[in-house]
């Protein structure tokens, strides 16, 4: 059986890259960063504050970590909960003790259902990201425009009024975006997204709406990535860690400042069998001499104040 001639044809076909919201270039070759205090690499702990409905509902697809057996799914559900009531103060806890500042992803459903977990954090002076109103609050090209317009517009408005502060920053759920989610963000007077992992440094986009600047959070250096989905032990993740820190600082040498983000979840990171080797982590970063721990709203002012 043959393919329809129709299956073949592509209207962004051409030469380079098949959009027009930023143009293609080297990170080898683009003027360098200078991170403040002459820092070679810009640590960024961004933690994924979510809550999880009992009842997924897979439009248009099921968010990574969501319940997964017959309904009630207790077992997900409340290891998702121990992750509000017990891995998000450790980690918070482990932050405190070197004085860093972070960002915390959070669903606009945390701050409506536990006000009293984001006043803690917003308290220690740590900056909220939106991350969608709940883990059922997915982004794809199937979901209509004036639907994800809405969710954009939920998810920050519930953040405002909780926290008394705009969020801008915007991670998706799972990362994933429709054709229409840079320009609905610019809309919406975000300041950044973390949703695309194609560089390591931020990176300014040109939407129909106005600019908007991604800052990449890479997704293999995920705690889910490497200790959940390849199961790998907590040590071999702060080893892993600290070889990105050491090539990036190797690189920072000749191209100027560097980014290492370091992507959290409460209830993975949390537990009491990975938080030692987490804090050890963070006291050898401590010990490094050209390193800058930051939030996303920092990062953005110091890697954004020349054009890239």
């Amino acid at each position: 059986m043959s393919l329809d001639p129709s299956y073949l044809d592509y209207p962004r076909r051409r030469r380079g890259m098949d959009h027009d919201l930023y143009p293609w270039s080297n990170l080898f070759e683009r003027p360098p960063i200078a991170w403040p205090g002459g820092a070679a690499v810009a640590v960024w702990p961004v933690i994924s504050l979510e809550w999880f409905p009992i009842t997924p509902s897979d439009t248009p697809f099921r968010a990574p970590g969501h319940m997964q057996t017959a309904y009630p799914d207790y077992r997900h559900y409340t290891a998702r909960e121990y992750g509000t009531r017990v891995g998000l103060y450790r980690l918070l806890d482990a932050f405190e003790r070197i004085g860093a500042r972070i960002s915390v992803a959070c669903n606009s459903a945390i701050a409506e259902r536990y006000p009293e977990l984001v006043a803690d954090i917003v308290a220690k002076g740590h900056e909220i990201i939106a991350h969608s109103t709940d883990m059922n609050g997915t982004i794809a090209s199937t979901l209509p425009v004036e639907e994800e317009r809405a969710l954009i517009a939920t998810s920050l408005d519930t953040l405002e009024r909780v926290t008394g502060a705009r969020p801008r920053g915007w991670l998706s759920i799972a990362r994933s975006q429709s054709f229409a989610t840079p320009r609905l963000l610019a809309e919406a007077g975000v300041a950044y997204m973390c949703d695309w992992s194609h560089d390591e440094l931020p990176v300014r986009f040109q939407t129909d709406a106005g600019p908007i600047v991604n800052i990449p959070l890479n997704h293999e250096l995920s705690d889910r990535q490497i200790l959940t989905i390849q199961q790998q032990s907590v040590d071999s993740y702060a080893q892993q860690m600290q070889d990105a820190y050491r090539w990036l600082e190797h690189e920072a040498n000749s191209y100027g400042g560097r980014m290492l983000p370091l992507h959290l979840t409460p209830y993975i990171m949390g537990l009491p069998y990975r938080i030692d080797a987490f804090e050890t982590l963070l006291a050898w970063i401590t010990q490094q001499d050209r390193y800058w721990i930051a939030t996303g709203t920092e990062i953005l002012r110091h890697g954004m104040s020349a054009p890239r």
